[in-house]
């Protein structure tokens, strides 16, 4: 059975603040009210995209946690979907671009479209990949109950959420909170890896299983790294102006 997730759209369309505009009853002409459909089309395929890497990524801690195989299946077995949105996705931003030729703060958000499925897309990547390092320790009889990972895994998730919120608002008030979690993420990260080094050294006959267990942290934190990516897009489509919110030589590797 999937992960529902964390609920990334629900909570986004439900806010009394989110959700796609509803721009039926200003007084614009039908060529721009076409353009306006099409664009806010294009941003509920993102809504959908980002709810179903969500879910993956929720599913796949969750395997990872109880060591649940089938689940991990579950997880893998979902990627497909997530591509093949990715590529209509990014299709449709192409054609709009061709047939409308947007200029200025319409521009931007479809080219800031093209920009975060390549990020949504690896994070469903990231998820499958964790789906399989679950095959990989239970194949070695290992344990992955020696760190907190779904604490981890929440916070990345919840930068996924913040960026995405404002994405659909067109709101940058929200992005601080995001520079404050992938510092938190960062120490988890760093913290969590002594952990797993401090295990290699107490039960060396698990080193195989550990050192699966240690790229699934790194996985998780990429997750933090593609959300940060998103949020300065967004930074970038509302403000005319690209830059790193966290610098790169600030960020763990």
């Amino acid at each position: 059975m999937a992960s529902p997730g964390t609920g990334i759209l629900l909570n986004i369309t439900n806010s009394k603040e989110g959700g796609i505009p509803d721009r039926s009853m200003e007084n614009i002409t039908p060529g721009r009210q076409l353009f306006l459909n099409q664009k806010e089309a294009l941003e509920r395929e993102v809504l959908e995209m980002v709810s179903g890497v969500d879910r993956m990524m929720a599913g796949a801690v969750d395997a990872l946690v109880n060591l649940d195989q089938q689940a991990a299946l579950d997880v893998i077995s979902q990627d497909d979907a997530i591509d093949r949105m990715d590529i209509d996705v990014e299709e449709k931003c192409l054609r709009l671009l061709a047939l409308q030729q947007p200029m200025g703060s319409d521009l931007r958000e479809i080219g800031t479209i093209i920009k975060m499925i390549t990020d949504i897309e690896r994070i469903g990547d990231l998820a499958v990949d964790l789906a399989k390092i679950v095959i990989k320790i239970e194949n070695e009889l290992g344990e992955s109950s020696y760190i907190d990972i779904k604490r981890m895994s929440i916070a990345a998730l919840d930068m996924l959420g913040l960026a995405v919120r404002a994405f659909v608002r067109k709101n940058i008030d929200g992005l601080d909170a995001i520079i404050v979690m992938e510092e938190s993420v960062d120490d988890l990260y760093r913290d969590f890896r002594e952990q797993v080094f401090d295990y290699m050294r107490r039960k060396p006959d698990q080193v195989v299983a550990a050192s699966w267990m240690l790229l699934a942290v790194h996985h998780i934190e990429r997750v933090a790294d593609h959300a940060l990516n998103i949020a300065e897009r967004v930074h970038f489509m509302v403000t005319g102006e690209l830059r790193q919110l966290v610098p790169h030589d600030s960020r763990t590797s």
